[in-house]
């Protein structure tokens, strides 16, 4: 990885290495994932990930809008704006500009409820296309007795956050970052992100590298009747169970149907079985997958609504971290499938709480499907998505075609996505303002999934976000679903000496009917910190390692 030098005061924030200035536009094609999500484009479901970044300290706003500006400027592929079309053209393009358009850096005004604004505009405000870069960094200063956010963490597009989630009292600032993601996902804005803390602090924001594995496949591996490749069969999955109340429902306009609403909240790491032979009998990205699965069946069955087959979604980066790496839309989409193996188990994974040994039964055929899907080959969105964007028709044509068949395929799409994270690979050191506290990021919850579920792995804690469609939830029923994956995840986790055999099988039964029992995550999607989390260092992890193990590449990642 190239060195990288403090930012400069001088010359002024924006105008980047030398000769920046000067680069010439150019335009490159929109790649598949791009021009996809640009024809699918609605006003009612912004299409934005947010990421938010809590600092200990609180950093210099030139110093850091001038790293974050040079940032930009050192991942040039950041810098682009649609170029203007008409419907008769073959592709749409982006244009490279070089430098920013406009300054991507905001400092909004600090006040009790500035984070909770900035958490509204993440998801109701979109930055625009047509002007680079299309990404938002606000940064919202914290009051020393935590002024700009409450303990607890809700928030939606129409005004109704409640506070942030990370209520330690210590002021400090929040950086959140909005992105367009019709550009780009969550995990190269990281990046850059990186490069503007090391451009920042002069300190090596170098990505650190993966453990050691060691080969072979844990005892107890893949169940006969697992799927090939892990993937689900051929049937239709279920829908989240809708629950909007009567308020919310008939509201003037339907308003309070439109945009996303959002939980964020933090979980212990569930517990997981000794390594046999160096080898996990399963990850906490599987315990994640599981607690998924859980959430939905569990969800659906109080509603009385099918438990099975639940498919969850769940994106896979093979990108490199370093500053090498590629800027866009990078992940790759595979289908988790639980289905017919499940149904048998149905009643004892649905119980209150679920019945320990159909919960390892589960991990252990999650684990072999997802070990399956990650070493298997395979596009982003496949071939159907490469076929529609083939410069045949013109991009009008295609958008019509696409958007049609958005809708008529809308019964098969997945139940819901998961996308983790995993451990942050760089230290985010700010210098003077830290390292994070806490990172969570979250991604589109566009309908007909209409839910989706992020975590991310800090200082030993998953951090969660929760974002569902107002169209399919409303935000008291958003909470409730949040606390029933926090039971869920909590009756993942390994308990020693309680039954446990060679292949990570449970027969304890955990508090997990109690919502404080696990990250004291009540109905309004409250939580109180239980340890205190300072840095993102890698040595936490949702990847699957233990505790004490070096960084490891994300199993998966934020759209």
């Amino acid at each position: 990885m190239t060195a990288l030098q403090p930012a400069r005061r001088e010359p002024p924030a924006g105008d980047g290495p030398p000769g920046t200035a000067d680069r010439t536009v150019r335009r490159i094609p929109f790649p598949v994932v791009d021009e996809i999500t640009r024809h699918c484009l609605t006003d009612d479901e912004p299409e934005t990930v947010h990421i938010e970044v809590h600092l200990p300290g609180r950093p210099d706003p030139d110093r850091l809008r001038a790293a974050f500006r040079e940032a930009l400027c050192r991942h040039p592929r950041i810098l682009m704006r649609q170029a203007p079309h008409r419907w008769w053209r073959r592709r749409y393009e982006w244009e490279l500009t070089g430098v920013p358009d406009v300054d991507p850096v905001v400092f909004p005004p600090p006040g009790p409820d500035a984070l909770e604004r900035a958490r509204e505009r993440a998801l109701a405000d979109c930055p625009p296309l047509d002007a680079s870069p299309p990404v938002r960094l606000e940064v919202v200063e914290r009051g020393p007795d935590g002024e700009g956010s409450e303990d607890g963490a809700s928030a939606d597009g129409n005004g109704n956050g409640n506070g942030n989630g990370n209520g330690n009292g210590n002021g400090g600032t929040v950086l959140l970052v909005t992105i367009n993601h019709t550009a780009l996902d969550g995990p190269a804005c990281l990046r850059v992100l990186a490069t503007a803390a090391q451009l920042y602090g002069g300190a090596d924001n170098s990505p650190a590298p993966p453990p050691v594995r060691a080969p072979g496949v844990p005892m107890g591996g893949a169940s006969q009747d697992t799927p090939p490749l892990g993937g689900h069969r051929l049937a239709r999955p279920v829908r989240i169970a809708a629950e909007r109340g009567p308020r919310s429902a008939g509201s003037e306009g339907g308003s309070s149907a439109r945009g996303n609403g959002m939980l964020i909240t933090e979980l212990p790491v569930p517990a997981r079985p000794p390594r046999v032979d160096g080898v996990a009998a399963f990850t906490v990205n599987d315990q994640l997958l599981v607690a998924t699965c859980l959430m939905v069946a569990r969800w659906n069955h109080v509603h009385g609504r099918p438990s099975a087959p639940v498919v969850v979604t769940m994106p896979v980066d093979d990108r490199p971290r370093g500053t090498d790496m590629p800027i866009g839309n990078g992940t790759r989409l595979v289908s988790v499938g639980f289905g017919p193996e499940e149904e048998r188990d149905a009643a004892l994974l649905t119980a209150d709480p679920p019945d320990p040994a159909a919960v390892a039964r589960l991990l252990r055929r999650t684990a072999a499907r997802t070990r399956s899907l990650k070493a298997a080959p395979g596009s982003q969105l496949g071939l159907g998505a490469a076929l529609l964007t083939a410069p045949v028709l013109p991009v009008g044509a295609r958008g019509v075609l696409a958007r049609a068949l958005r809708t008529a395929a809308a019964p098969l799409a997945s139940t819901t996505l998961l996308s983790n994270i995993g451990r942050i690979p760089y230290p985010l050191d700010f210098g003077d303002a830290g390292r994070p506290t806490a990172v969570w990021f979250s991604a589109p919850a566009r309908m007909p999934r209409g839910l989706t579920v992020t975590t991310v792995s800090v200082g030993g804690r998953v951090q969660l976000a929760l974002r569902w469609s107002h169209a399919l939830l409303d935000d008291e029923a958003g909470a409730r679903l949040g606390a029933l994956f926090a039971r869920s995840l909590a009756a993942t986790s390994w308990t020693p000496g309680a039954g446990e055999d060679r292949t990570g099988r449970t027969d304890h039964t955990d508090h997990t009917d109690h919502p404080d029992d696990t990250g004291r995550t009540d109905r309004t999607g409250r939580t109180d910190r239980m340890d205190g989390t300072d840095r993102t260092d890698g040595t936490d992890g949702t990847d699957g390692t233990d505790s004490t193990d070096a960084t490891d590449r994300p199993e998966g990642t934020a759209p």
